[in-house]
């Protein structure tokens, strides 16, 4: 069992910043990818970006290539999402989740354990 805690989330206007953060208990943390999803209203939730369980390798939505960062700390539990030059269409609930590998899939179905979510608003 895994529980996850999202934080970080507020208003912030066109241009700034925000960096969530996603605070891990039970299961090992290191040895699985971790990902971050986030789901506008009326809207499918969707994948934003992943990592894997040592932190090497990354992956990333096209719509957030370039503006977002993902990253972890294992000794923390902890795993973060910096982003950047955010634009309205960013506004949504961002939710952490814990995959089922180790290795990070662009997916749902990749994703076992999830969190609260946090919402995230970008003012035009």
């Amino acid at each position: 069992q895994v529980q996850l805690v999202e934080s970080g989330g507020g208003l912030v206007q066109t241009g700034g910043s925000l960096r969530l953060s996603c605070a891990a208990s039970g299961r090992t943390f290191s040895s699985y990818a971790m990902g971050w999803f986030r789901q506008a209203p009326g809207k499918e939730r969707d994948f934003v970006a992943g990592i894997s369980w040592s932190g090497a390798s990354t992956g990333y939505a096209d719509s957030v290539k370039g503006r977002f960062t993902i990253s972890r700390d294992n000794a923390k539990n902890t795993v973060y999402l910096q982003m950047n030059s955010l634009k309205p269409e960013d506004t949504a609930v961002y939710y952490c989740a814990a995959g089922n590998g180790r290795f990070f899939l662009p997916a749902r179905a990749g994703y076992e354990y999830w969190g609260q979510g946090t919402q995230v608003t970008v003012s035009s």
